[in-house]
């Protein structure tokens, strides 16, 4: 039997196996730690490799080493983790992912699932907020009432998704698809769109107010009774665009592609055009 492997993190003593170490991600730092024998890292006088992050979290990391369980923490917390996962080098994978939403009140607050394939699965009310879902493929998911508060997702593709009733604010999507996606009575206050592709989207009843839409392609959208008060439309295709009962006051339209855009009942009083 293989002798255990001693470490010492931010001052706090763990005891663990190579396997552990080295099994779910051969590529983290700790994997690689492992492999070159520690070389690099001080010891402390207890033959102990020395690690100067947060002991107290590190427990959370060497349980998701083991058994990939994601830790249900204080909001406050997630943030903390993530830069300890991104530190040590352990992104989550797919099946990760799938293990995770088979459990109860699932969260990823603050988890970085950048690059993922996440097309089709059942993401519905799972948390993503404060996280990093950059190039993430949520093609044909369903993510009714999923949250998205303040995260990174420029150039993810979410073709077709459910986002019924989700929460993005200040979200950052820009560059990313939404073509076709749902989004009814999605919030989108604060988010960057911007060269975003929501070509046929379904916006109806969104709150866009302040978002950020300049270089958008929003052609054929269904933006019917959205609110976009305040949102940022500079050189926005929303040609062919169904704009009815839309709260557009005061929104400068300069610079908007609106050729063929149904504008009944929108409310246009003090907008620039």
């Amino acid at each position: 039997m293989l002798p255990p492997v001693l470490l010492n993190i931010g001052g706090r003593r763990y005891a663990t196996t190579a396997d552990t170490l080295t099994q779910r991600d051969p590529g983290s730092l700790l994997a690689s730690m492992i492999a070159g024998g520690a070389h690099g890292l001080p010891t402390t006088e207890e033959g102990e490799a020395f690690v100067d992050r947060d002991g107290k979290l590190f427990r959370h990391v060497l349980n998701w080493l083991r058994d990939g369980a994601v830790p249900a923490l204080a909001d406050a917390d997630y943030q903390q983790l993530r830069w300890e996962a991104e530190y040590y080098r352990l992104p989550l994978t797919r099946k990760d992912v799938i293990k995770c939403i088979q459990a109860d009140k699932v969260r990823f607050r603050g988890v970085n699932l950048s690059g993922l394939d996440l097309s089709k699965l059942d993401l519905s009310e799972v948390d993503f907020s404060s996280g990093r879902i950059e190039e993430t493929n949520f093609s044909l998911a369903n993510l009714h009432k999923a949250k998205f508060v303040d995260v990174e997702a420029s150039r993810s593709s979410f073709h077709y998704a459910n986002l019924r009733e989700c929460e993005f604010v200040g979200a950052n999507l820009q560059e990313s698809t939404l073509d076709k996606a749902n989004l009814l009575s999605a919030n989108l206050q604060g988010a960057c769109l911007v060269k975003c592709s929501s070509i046929e989207t379904d916006l109806h009843l969104a709150h866009l107010q302040n978002a950020n839409l300049t270089d958008a392609n929003l052609t054929g959208a269904n933006l019917e009774g959205a609110n976009l008060k305040g949102a940022k439309l500079a050189r926005t295709n929303l040609q062919g665009a169904n704009l009815q009962r839309a709260y557009l006051r005061e929104v400068d339209l300069r610079e908007t592609q609106l050729t063929g855009a149904r504008l009944g009942g929108a409310n246009l009083l003090g907008a620039i055009r």
